[in-house]
């Protein structure tokens, strides 16, 4: 069984396919941008099994480039639900699919659901942390205390991408779930608990119109299959935050 990862050497992708490497060895393949490799035209390789992670993520950012969105989004997902046509295809969504008209991000993960093939499964991500994350995301901001400001009325379901990484594991085999899934913690967070928790001060800011206010998974299925969180958000941070 070939696998084809795309985004690998992203925040999931780099956590992921070292784990691949060593159980299919020389059957995954990886392309990502950083590579050279642009979806929209580079050649595509023989795959049975693709798990397509590339894409632009980033609610705010989307605000400022819809049509990049959209092109790296939607339209890259469209050429591989085509060339992979009768393929097993486990593409990135977000949580953020289930409120599309907040932001450009949020619309392009659900156009993406909608012209998705009925074979295919859709991972909705919630906000995943760990080694790698993105600098400008709540939780790397926490451990280096870089807080600035935050969103008072917000929650946010933490994964660790490890958590993540053990859902996707199982998703490869269990071939018979398909159409979208949800892949977090099931717990939300209110933001400014996590502040008080650790003593950090912050400038509270009412969150507007473009992102959700609790971005909760429903995680029956995945517990179904008997898949089950192993981090803990607090303890992570307690032991990874730096103490000036």
């Amino acid at each position: 069984m070939n696998i084809l990862v795309t985004g690998h050497k992203g925040f999931i992708g780099t956590n992921l396919f070292p784990i691949l490497k060593s159980r299919f060895s020389d059957n995954i393949i990886g392309l990502d941008i950083k590579d050279g490799n642009d979806l929209l035209t580079c050649e595509l390789p023989q795959a049975d099994v693709i798990i397509h992670l590339a894409g632009l993520s980033g609610v705010r950012q989307s605000l400022d480039n819809p049509t990049e969105y959209w092109k790296q989004n939607v339209i890259v997902s469209q050429r591989l639900f085509d060339h992979y046509a009768g393929k097993r295809i486990m593409y990135a969504s977000s949580s953020t699919a289930y409120e599309p008209w907040r932001n450009p991000y949020a619309l392009s993960k659900h156009a993406i659901e909608q012209i998705a093939p009925p074979n295919s499964l859709g991972m909705r991500f919630t906000t995943a942390y760990g080694p790698g994350g993105r600098e400008q995301m709540l939780i790397p901001k926490i451990l280096r205390n870089d807080i600035q400001w935050i969103n008072t009325n917000h929650k946010r379901d933490f994964i660790h991408v490890n958590d993540l990484i053990d859902a996707l594991h199982m998703l490869i085999s269990e071939r018979q779930i398909n159409g979208i899934i949800d892949i977090g913690s099931g717990t939300s967070h209110q933001i400014t608990d996590l502040m008080k928790h650790f003593g950090i001060d912050f400038e509270g800011k009412i969150g507007g119109e473009n992102e959700r206010l609790d971005n909760k998974a429903n995680i029956e299925m995945l517990t179904k299959y008997g898949w089950k969180t192993n981090y803990d958000l607090y303890k992570y941070i307690e032991e990874h935050r730096s103490v000036n």
